[in-house]
C-alpha cells in the first residue's frame, strides 16, 4: 500500500514562507512522479507542482511560478514545496500526490493521480 504523509502546513503572514514535506516509501518515491495539489472548500481540487522522478525537470502552474520551488530529497525519500511570499489567496488544504504513470504534463489533471496524502492546511493571513 502507497503511503504519502504530509508535513509542515500552517499559518502564516502574507508574504511569509512555509516549507511542506511529503514522505513516502523508498519505492513510491524512486519510480513516481510527485506533486502537490490545492483545494479551498467548495472548489475542485488543482494542480500546483510537480517534478518527474529523476528531480531534473519540474512544473508549476501559473500562479506560483518563482514563489514556490518543489524538490525531491532522495536520502529521506520526501518531496517538499518550499513556498515564499506567500499570499491569502494560497489559502487551502495542500495534498502531496503521486503518480506512476504519464508525464509532468499529465500530472496536472486529477484522474492522473494515483495516491493521495492525507492533506495539510495552509492559511494565509492578510
Amino acid at each position: 500500500q502507497v503511503q504519502l504523509v504530509e508535513s509542515g502546513g500552517g499559518l502564516v503572514q502574507a508574504g511569509g514562507s512555509l516549507r511542506l514535506s511529503c514522505a513516502a516509501s523508498e519505492r513510491t518515491f524512486s519510480v513516481a512522479a510527485m506533486g502537490w495539489f490545492r483545494q479551498a472548500p467548495g472548489k475542485e481540487r488543482e494542480f500546483v507542482a510537480a517534478i518527474d522522478r529523476s528531480g531534473d525537470t519540474t512544473n508549476y502552474v501559473d500562479s506560483v511560478k518563482g514563489r514556490f520551488t518543489i524538490s525531491r530529497d532522495y536520502a529521506k525519500n520526501t518531496v517538499s514545496l518550499q513556498m515564499n511570499s506567500l499570499k491569502p489567496e494560497d489559502t487551502d488544504v495542500y495534498y502531496c500526490a503521486a503518480a506512476f504513470f504519464g508525464t509532468l504534463q499529465t500530472m496536472t489533471i486529477i484522474g492522473n493521480v494515483q495516491y493521495w496524502g492525507q492533506g495539510t492546511q495552509v492559511t494565509v493571513s492578510s
